[in-house]
């Protein structure tokens, strides 16, 4: 897609707003990590913040800002109310014309790459910043935050529980067509083809998908409500189900449609609401009824339900804190046996327990059915810290085994710090003339110059990765 077609979509995706008076206070994060897309990030702590929190990242849509989208989706009652970190995302019109975060363009919707990359590292410096549970990152967004959103659970499936997709579209529509198209009339894939198409972000990840939640309104004129029916087939095919619901019902005081996918445990993988009577926007119902939130005083926030009630709930953060089901830790957690590349690890079984839950370095990476499991695609002569937990019939989860470490063989990978300039004369990146891309994964690193300077990890030999402060 051109240049000058992303901007025209920008411009056709809202009609410019005012700037919403700022009722909430939000903490600016000046330096989380590498930055390739160039966004901000805003956090919004409760006062009464629990240890280990989880995390909502949360996308605004075309002319909107981190502090329009606190100010207006409700978000920051419900992390009052059940005590989550909310990390706000921000583009500017430097990214983008209309500050549309770029759902459409392959350089930003890439794993590893532009602006979901930026979003990934904002969730790993609320980890170490805020100690926040690394199982319970959830992410959702409007618009083009909500393409945005589709995004990043295609492209992190590793990094996010859930996902909440409001008047959005399903990942890499864009690959075949343009950007007006897949907003409006949307385009007909089969539910096969979107699945692949999620499956091609991240080849070869073999871990659990992300649940996927779909919010849009019936009277959507900007993004065609034929794209909630598309993300459907998307995510149940990702999942593995059919596109016919197991359950139907209306929720909140408007009497939205709920459809249920769920899976052979009984979980919700899918959910699809469809908000009658409502245009292109986030729905809020102003109040303080326990499932009302959010304002209706700018443009795209429409009253109906508070669709962040419904979100948070479909995330399950009723609660501060996981809600473990009554099976205990797994005993004698052990590391068996390393190559360069996996650690193998055994645990004892326990009784009644349907399958396991595998964490590496505090994200879940497995469900295996039992012991022993091997954990694959590691780099060499690299530390991971493990711990297990036993699954019930229903998936809930029991208690963490406690930690143990593990190391692949093999050398530690090499790492380069300097500026671009240098490290495209030294072989470890490339240039177009304007900008210098890690040699090997192609992420761009910003202008090429002396001016921008990276660390870079090297591994395997000529792959480089940038790895500013998490190197080797």
């Amino acid at each position: 897609m051109s240049t000058v077609l992303a901007l025209l979509a920008a411009l056709l995706w809202f009609v410019p707003t005012p700037a919403a008076h700022a009722a909430v206070t939000l903490e600016k994060v000046g330096s989380f990590g590498a930055n390739p897309g160039g966004l901000n990030m805003y956090v919004y702590r409760p006062a009464a913040l629990p240890a280990h929190p989880a995390v909502v990242v949360a996308l605004h849509g075309c002319t909107q800002s981190a502090q329009v989208y606190a100010d207006n989706s409700g978000l920051t009652t419900l992390a009052d109310r059940h005590g989550f970190v909310l990390v706000l995302a921000e583009t500017t019109s430097a990214n983008n014309l209309n500050s549309c975060f770029n759902w459409f363009q392959t350089t930003d919707n890439r794993r590893g790459q532009g602006e979901a990359a930026s979003i990934r590292q904002m969730v790993a410096h609320a980890e170490s910043a805020y100690g926040a549970d690394a199982a319970r990152t959830y992410v959702t967004g409007l618009s083009a935050g909500g393409g945005m959103t589709a995004v990043m659970l295609a492209a992190y499936p590793d990094v996010f529980e859930a996902g909440a997709v409001v008047a959005g579209l399903p990942y890499d529509c864009t690959k075949d067509t343009g950007a007006f198209t897949c907003m409006n009339p949307g385009v007909d894939r089969t539910p096969a083809v979107w699945a692949q198409r999620v499956r091609d972000a991240y080849p070869g990840y073999a871990g659990p998908w992300p649940r996927v939640a779909v919010w849009h309104g019936d009277n959507d004129p900007t993004v065609a409500p034929k794209n909630a029916d598309e993300l459907r087939d998307q995510w149940t095919a990702v999942h593995g189900v059919d596109q016919n619901p197991d359950r139907t019902s209306t929720i909140g005081p408007n009497q939205t449609r709920r459809e249920q996918y769920l899976g052979t445990d009984g979980r919700i993988l899918v959910e699809v609401d469809r908000v009658p009577a409502i245009g292109h926007g986030t729905p809020v119902d102003p109040g303080s009824g326990p499932q009302q939130c959010g304002q209706t005083g700018t443009a795209n926030f429409i009253d109906s339900i508070c669709s962040s009630y419904w979100i948070s709930e479909f995330f399950g953060l009723s609660g501060s804190a996981p809600d473990p089901g009554g099976l205990p830790a797994p005993a004698g957690l052990a590391a068996t046996g390393a190559t360069d590349t996996s650690i193998t690890l055994r645990w004892n079984a326990v009784e009644g327990a349907a399958g396991y839950a595998v964490y590496r370095d505090g994200a879940r990476v497995a469900t295996p059915a039992g012991s022993p499991f091997t954990d694959t695609g590691l780099n060499p002569g690299t530390g991971h810290d493990y711990s297990v937990a036993a699954r019930d019939a229903t998936g809930a989860e029991g208690a963490r085994s406690g930690p143990v470490t593990a190391a692949t063989t093999g050398s530690v990978a090499a790492c380069w710090t300097t500026d671009n300039y240098h490290q495209v004369a030294a072989g470890q990146a490339t240039t177009d003339g304007s900008y210098a891309y890690a040699k090997g994964s192609a992420q761009n690193m910003g202008l090429y110059n002396t001016f921008v300077t990276h660390t870079l990890k090297e591994s395997p030999a000529g792959y480089y990765v940038v790895a500013d402060g998490n190197c080797p």
